[in-house]
C-alpha cells in the first residue's frame, strides 16, 4: 500500500522532471516545427517590447486610447497620473476635545 507520503514525493519527483525536460527543450528544438515555434517567440517578444500592441491597425490603436481616456475621465485620472499605481492614502489625525476634569460633577 502506497502511503499518501510516498505518493506526494513521487508527483514531486514527476514535476521536477517535466519542468527539467521543458526547460531543456526551450533551448535547442530537434523537431523543425518546434524550431518555427521558438522563432515566432521571439519574434513576437521584440516585437512587444515596451508594452505595445504586436500588429495593431492604426484603427485599434485610436479605439484602444480612446477607451483608455474613458477610463481616466471615469476614475479620476488625467494627465501625469499613473493609474497603474497602487493609491495612496492620508488619513488625518481627528481633533479631539479635551476632557475637562475641572468640572464639577452632576448630581
Amino acid at each position: 500500500m502506497i502511503t499518501p507520503k510516498v505518493l506526494c514525493g513521487l508527483r514531486a519527483a514527476r514535476v521536477s522532471v517535466i519542468a527539467t525536460r521543458n526547460v531543456a527543450a526551450a533551448s535547442k528544438a530537434s523537431d523543425p516545427i518546434q524550431q518555427l515555434f521558438l522563432d515566432k517567440i521571439r519574434e513576437y517578444k521584440q516585437q512587444s517590447a515596451g508594452g505595445k500592441l504586436v500588429g495593431a491597425s492604426p484603427t485599434v490603436e485610436k479605439e484602444l486610447k480612446s477607451e483608455l481616456e474613458k477610463l481616466e475621465r471615469q476614475f479620476g485620472g488625467g494627465q501625469g497620473v499613473d493609474m497603474t499605481a497602487f493609491p495612496t492614502f492620508k488619513f488625518e489625525e481627528p481633533k479631539l476635545d479635551p476632557i475637562n476634569e475641572q468640572a464639577p460633577a452632576k448630581k
